[in-house]
């Protein structure tokens, strides 16, 4: 007779502080590099070289706890090889329309429809882009992509409302006076649809119900009624 084992439990979650904080892109022409990254409105942190076989350069995406490097001897891999890096944005009309203004040739807007097989470039969903943007407007469901002069891939994916547990409940934060203004409209319609379930009287404790919305919008905890 066989006897069955339980399955290991998974370990637990580490308490030490691990942040990620730098992605390497490889690429041929460091300048031509740094002229492209300087034309997204990128921070530029560092630009540093030791003799004629080293340098080294950092920029920093607006509202981004990470950075990324590139230079000379900085990677080995195959420059235009690094595909699949997302900036995450709440408004993704608005920072579409961004970076056309600064002349970076972005595509379409696109959603998936769940088909996991076809001819376009992977991202995250798989393989089919389908024009436009998600029917329902869901977070995490609406894309678009660009790429910089060696090939390497990004996605911007438009995302307001976060999976539970994916943030820490007690912190909130936002990256800009953009983001904070986004927010507040949501939650501004979120309330008024509060208020109109509640006989259309005026919700005096309007800020509380705000902030509610807001840290759990960011969160993924239930959203106030």
């Amino acid at each position: 007779m066989t006897q069955s084992v339980a399955p290991p439990s998974p370990p637990p979650i580490s308490k030490i502080p691990c942040k990620l904080e730098i992605v390497v892109l490889p690429v041929s022409n460091v300048d031509r590099a740094k002229e492209f990254y300087s034309k997204l409105g990128w921070r530029l942190d560092a630009d540093f070289a030791s003799g004629s076989d080293f340098r080294v350069l950092q920029f920093t995406p607006p509202g981004s706890a990470c950075s990324v490097i590139f230079g000379v001897n900085v990677t080995p891999a195959a420059p235009g090889s690094a595909q699949g890096l997302y900036l995450i944005v709440t408004d993704i009309d608005a920072a579409r329309a961004d970076l056309l203004a600064r002349g970076v040739d972005v595509s379409e807007t696109f959603h998936n429809e769940g088909v996991y097989s076809g001819a376009d470039e992977p991202y995250l969903f798989g393989k089919v882009r389908v024009s436009g943007p998600d029917a329902n407007h869901g977070s995490y469901r609406t894309f678009a992509s660009f790429h910089d002069p060696d090939g390497n891939g990004w996605l911007m994916q438009e995302l307001t409302t976060r999976i539970a547990g994916r943030i820490d409940s007690g912190i909130t934060s936002f990256a800009s006076a953009a983001d904070l203004a986004s927010a507040l409209r949501r939650a501004g319609a979120a309330h008024g649809e509060h208020e109109k379930r509640n006989g259309g009287q005026h919700d005096e404790n309007w800020p509380d119900w705000y902030a509610e919305f807001m840290v759990s919008e960011q969160s993924g905890a239930e959203s106030p009624k």
